[in-house]
């Protein structure tokens, strides 16, 4: 899988990125999704990330992740429609998350774990996300975090 890493804060480290591929490339030989699959991954602030949750989701607060899945079709959006031949030609592409980086390191205190650990949860989260997963409903929720669990403890990312 190809992802695109966006250091917008410069302050994450090619080793915290790397470690970040590497756990979501480890989900993506879970999900067995198609090597040419291809994604991106922005770090940023909690002011840059409040401005997307308030123009896109209508929430003037800064949040954790962000994601946005390109599979999904929009309100108001006009399906592409293309051949079986087509579609076998391109990649596969996600989509694109969003994690505020100070949003993190707040939350990895007040959970009491490491910003590694809650660094990778983000990650892992808004990767679920772009594949289709959610936790609108409970079930919903109990599968999606049932996954989470399951791809982070095989990982050995644990709290």
């Amino acid at each position: 899988m190809e992802i695109t890493f966006i250091d917008e804060t410069g302050e994450v480290t090619p080793e915290k990125i790397k470690e970040i591929d590497e756990l979501l490339q480890f989900a993506a030989d879970f999900l067995k999704l198609p090597k040419d699959t291809e994604m991106s991954v922005t770090f940023m602030d909690n002011a840059a990330i409040q401005v997307i949750n308030r123009d896109y989701r209508g929430k003037d607060a800064p949040t954790d992740v962000i994601s946005f899945a390109l599979e999904e079709e929009g309100e108001g959006e006009i399906a592409v429609i293309m051949n079986d031949e087509e579609l076998a030609e391109m990649p596969r592409e996600l989509g694109d998350i969003m994690i505020s980086t100070e949003r993190a390191r707040e939350q990895a205190e007040e959970y009491g774990h490491s910003f590694d650990r809650e660094i990778g949860f983000l990650a892992l989260h808004g990767f679920l996300h772009i594949n289709g997963y959610d936790h609108m409903t409970p079930e919903d929720e109990k599968e999606m975090f049932g996954l989470q669990k399951e791809i982070l403890d095989a990982y050995g990312l644990k709290r």
